[in-house]
């Protein structure tokens, strides 16, 4: 017969096991090993003359079911049974959470995972970084904002949630409010607000980091008096300590993006030059992994205007880097031979093969002479402008040209043409037709028909036909779109 002792030491073993998420599932195959040795080891009654001792004998001839003692093995079968329903339930519900590759999802996951730990329905997730370096938000679960607004009224240090933010003693394993109503030193605004929302208990646990330290504190509440078993407390513990090892990573990889969008926005102009008879406006947004995209707008002798677009090859710092020295080199080259705007590539394409032989970029450069409203371009395999009028919309046909980079000698015709009183000219980086998701070709006639679809009484205003084509072309927005993309959009309304 198998030791009862061994099966103690194994399951001891097993929990131990579970405290890492890398080992629930050798917890779980273990603990169904040792459910099948606790079968093999449970006493078999002989058969005799046939008899399976199996089937139910008749209750008139045996005795009381009472007295019929169990077999040794079914109780632990049972708490075995048990254990790996909980430790499969906490494996699926970790790996949803390494699934999430951003932190608003994370966010949501863990707040959702831990209500159905707890056996809760409403929540509230307080992301707080203790050294303040990260990003700092809130996250709810059946709670609208007005909801919040209430809650965000009461005293910090009269709720469980602010206890555990601040990391108060005998908050580390949870706090359990299992009657609010029947607490006698209630805060009695604490006490008016659940009553207005319909909460009657509450269970808040603190998120803390062995590498990051406390990054916030969640609570879950109950409709009615209640509070979790000590069994949901070790498996939403067991949870919660993963969880937050997942989230001090996404800060660390939030705060990197915030670093690098911050060096971008650097090397890009901090203003756009006022030159008389041309107005501008621009729309940037950079990817979260940090891309080449780039603009600019610079003023050039005899009142003339430098208009720039372009997109380094790649991402992350090394293409922030590559593209600040593009855009630094071109404005050298356009003061020089701005006039000329074929030259300017051409000494752009023979740097970047010098400096960066590895990498490719797009550019686009146009020489504007706002007083007579002539501008001449040349482009290095990249969007053609859109001319956009009360009387045409169009794309200004450019010629077929390769990227920089990508040939030993780049070279391509330039092209000129004339915006009529009140026409204004869209520049944009490829970054915007990508980020619709369509094929080129579709996303081409999807810019042409956001920008023929701008209300003529915005067409004055480039800033507002900027706006109306992002809003167009991206109806979930710049920030909630899912591309890793940059968006430029500049927009010269000519007078």
């Amino acid at each position: 017969m198998l030791d009862i002792g061994l099966l103690v030491r194994v399951h001891v073993d097993t929990l131990i096991v579970a405290q890492n998420h890398m080992g629930v599932c050798d917890a779980i195959r273990r603990i169904k090993l040792v459910g099948k040795l606790a079968a093999m080891s449970a006493p078999h009654l002989p058969k005799v003359a046939g008899i399976d001792p199996e089937v139910a004998v008749s209750a008139h001839t045996t005795a009381p079911l009472a007295e019929v003692p169990s077999p040794p093995g079914a109780f632990l079968q049972d708490r075995l049974a048990g254990w790996v329903s909980d430790l499969t339930t906490l494996h699926e519900l970790t790996e949803r959470l390494a699934g999430t590759s951003t932190l608003d999802d994370a966010l949501n996951e863990l707040l959702h995972a831990g209500a159905a730990l707890v056996g809760a329905r409403r929540g509230l997730l307080v992301l707080e970084p203790a050294n303040a370096d990260g990003p700092a938000t809130t996250r709810t679960l059946g709670l609208s904002h007005a909801d919040l607004g209430h809650i965000e009224t009461v005293p910090r240090a009269a709720t469980a949630l602010g206890r555990a933010l601040d990391g108060l003693p005998g908050s580390a394993d949870g706090i359990a409010s299992p009657d609010l109503l029947a607490e006698q030193d209630l805060d009695p605004r604490h006490r008016e607000v659940a009553v207005r929302l319909g909460y009657a208990a509450s269970y808040a646990l603190p998120l803390t980091s062995d590498t990051a330290g406390r990054l916030g504190a969640a609570l879950w509440l109950y409709d009615e008096p209640a509070e979790p078993a000590q069994k949901q407390r070790h498996l939403v513990g067991l949870y919660a300590r993963y969880a937050t090892e997942h989230l001090a990573r996404l800060i660390e990889l939030e705060r990197a993006r915030a670093d690098i969008a911050a060096v971008a926005e650097e090397l890009l102009p901090s203003r756009l030059p006022r030159v008389p008879g041309v107005r501008l406006a621009v729309r940037h947004r950079t990817g979260p992994r940090g891309g080449g995209d780039w603009y600019d707008a610079l003023t050039l002798p005899d009142r003339a205007l430098g208009l720039a677009v372009g997109s380094v090859g790649g991402s992350g710092p090394g293409a922030v880097a590559a593209m600040g020295r593009l855009r630094a080199s071109l404005r050298a080259y356009a003061v020089m031979e701005g006039e000329d705007p074929v030259a300017v590539l051409s000494d752009l394409e023979l740097l970047l093969r010098l400096t960066e032989p590895a990498r490719t970029a797009t550019a686009l450069f146009a020489y504007c002479e706002p007083a007579t409203r002539k501008v001449v371009l040349a482009g290095a395999g990249h969007t053609p402008p859109l001319v956009l009028g009360d009387r045409r919309c169009e794309f200004v046909e450019t010629a077929l040209s390769a990227p920089l980079g990508m040939l030993s000698c780049w070279e391509a015709p330039s092209v000129e043409f004339s915006p009529a009183p009140g026409e204004t000219v869209l520049l944009c980086t490829d970054g915007l037709l990508r980020r619709t998701g369509d094929p080129m070709d579709r996303a081409f006639a999807r810019l042409h028909s956001a920008a023929a679809s701008v209300p003529k009484s915005e067409r004055n205003d480039p800033a507002a036909v900027a706006d109306h084509v992002l809003r167009t072309m991206l109806p979930d927005g710049l920030d909630r779109s899912d591309s890793t993309e940059d968006v430029v959009l500049l927009a010269a309304h000519f007078e």
